[in-house]
This record gives C-alpha cells, structure tokens and sequence, in this order.
C-alpha cells in the first residue's frame, strides 16, 4: 500500500464509542482491508498515537496482506478527553471493545507498546474470544521491579514532562526513551512538542489523574495464567523505563509465550530495530 493512501490523513477516522460508563468520540486510523485485522496499541508517552508509535511498522504488515487499526486511547491525540481515576488498563480495554464493536472486527491480533501492552492484556483477560495473537513491548503486567529502584528513571522524566512540557525535558526524556539518541533529529522533537502543546487538556488530565490513583496500570501477574492466547513478548534490553525483569513476569505467566530480547535498545523497540522486529512480528503472525 503506497502512496497518497499510505498517510496518516487518508487513514484518520472517528468513531463514537458507548461501552458501559464510556461515552466519547474516539480517533483511530486504519488501513488495508486483509481478511485479518491488527490493532496497534501506543503508549503512554505526552504527545503519543497510534501513528507516532508505530508509523516503521505498517509498510510491511500492509504488505503482508493485513488491515491495520492504530487506536489512540481515551485522552491522547485526537480521541476525546479524560480523567481517570481508577485502572488506566481497563479503560482502554474497554474502548478497544467499544472500537471493535463499531467496526464490526469480532477477533484481531493485537500489538501494544508500553502502556498499550498493559491495555492488550486487560482486554486479553476481560474478552479472550476476541483476541488473536499478542504481541506485548516494554508493558503488560505492571508491578515494581525488585531489582531497579521504582519509579524507574525513564517514568520520573515521563511524569516531569506532563507537569512541564518544554523542548528541554521532551530532550531529557527522549534521550533515555532510546539506547541511541543520535537518530533522534530535532524535527522530531518539534513534532512531538507541537503535538503535546496542541492538547494541553491531555497533559493536565494525565496529571489530575495520576493524583486521583497513582497507580493506573494494575499489576495483572496473578491472572496471566488465564491469558489462552499465543504471545510474542519484545524487550529492549537497555530499557531504562520498564525493567528486562517484568518481561521474564510475562513469559513466567503467559503458558504459550515467548520473548525476543533486542540488545542496544531501549523503551522503543518496533522504532529503534524496526526492520529486525517487522520481520519478527510477521513470522509470529503468520507460523
């Protein structure tokens, strides 16, 4: 898929989401028209999408004859604002449900980052009939790390950039975001500041939420057993936001998992090795 219809614009859509107590608009994007469908869970970085997280990965899994759904969750991007109070995980599975349910898509795969891979696992755990394969990066189960100090140095700077978004801490962050920050140009920081200060709603709700419940992603060990689904669980081994350990929780808990490790790779893995993970990923998908 190329061309004018290979672009965030052409791709942009909005759908109402009525699931229980939610009721918003809702942004995702979506592309091809495969028999089977992704969706593409971003993380919880300010300024983030489904675009920004995952634009190295669509080329190929178009290509390889899949539709494509990135979500951008209640309270980033274009999706409607939010304060929440409770789990972070389950509000999100919950709009994933409501998005399924508008497009019609009764069973995809899903492949989320950070925080959408704690959001894969809660809608994993809640609708096990729905999801295909996994594929969970840098997130999944929450809980403390007893090997590295909690908050991490990465989630310290992530919240110091909500409370105040300047080029300088977006810098700070980014440059432990990633094991190798010289890819990171400085259109890129633009970019993101824009999008961040384009939706100061966003960054003051994230914080008004983290005051109501400081913990929004629940720590889902205990249930991971009940997880059916076959799992790819990816890791960078340099991640200085959520510790190698919390992989080897997943693996520990999901029976038909596996891990693949990237070595001289931070929190970003489908960016900073995007071809060695496309290709990953579509192995896993397709055996």
């Amino acid at each position: 898929m190329t061309g004018t219809s290979f672009n965030e614009a052409t791709s942009s859509r909005f759908a109402r989401i009525c699931e229980g107590d939610l009721d918003m608009r809702l942004h995702y994007n979506d592309l091809g028209e495969g028999a089977e469908t992704i969706v593409m869970l971003h993380g919880s970085g300010p300024g983030a999408s489904g675009w920004a997280n995952f634009s190295r990965n669509l080329e190929p899994l178009l290509a390889a004859g899949y539709r494509v759904v990135l979500m951008d969750c209640p309270g980033w991007s274009k999706s409607d604002p939010i304060i929440n109070s409770g789990s972070r995980s389950d509000l999100n599975a919950t709009a994933l449900k409501g998005l399924l349910d508008v497009l019609g898509l009764d069973r995809v795969h899903i492949l989320g980052n950070s925080m959408g891979g704690h959001s894969a696992v809660a809608f994993a755990l809640s609708h096990p009939e729905r999801v295909g394969k996994l594929v969970l990066m840098g997130g999944g189960t929450g809980g403390a790390s007893p090997f590295v100090p909690m908050p991490t140095e990465g989630i310290k700077l992530l919240n110091g950039l909500y409370r105040e978004p300047t080029i300088e801490n977006l810098k700070k962050m980014m440059n432990v975001f990633v094991y190798d920050p010289s890819d990171l140009t400085e259109a890129l920081f633009q970019t993101r500041l824009d999008n961040m200060l384009s939706r100061r709603d966003h960054l003051e709700n994230f914080v008004s939420s983290l005051a109501a419940n400081p913990k929004q992603f629940p720590d889902f060990s205990g249930r991971l057993g009940e997880i059916k689904s076959s799992t790819l669980v990816v890791w960078g081994r340099n991640d200085r936001f959520v510790p190698m350990d919390v992989g080897l929780r997943l693996i520990a808990g999901i029976a038909d998992s596996r891990l693949h490790v990237f070595n001289n790779c931070g929190h970003w893995a489908q960016w900073e090795h995007a071809a060695a993970f496309n290709r990953l990923v579509l192995d896993f998908l397709r055996h």
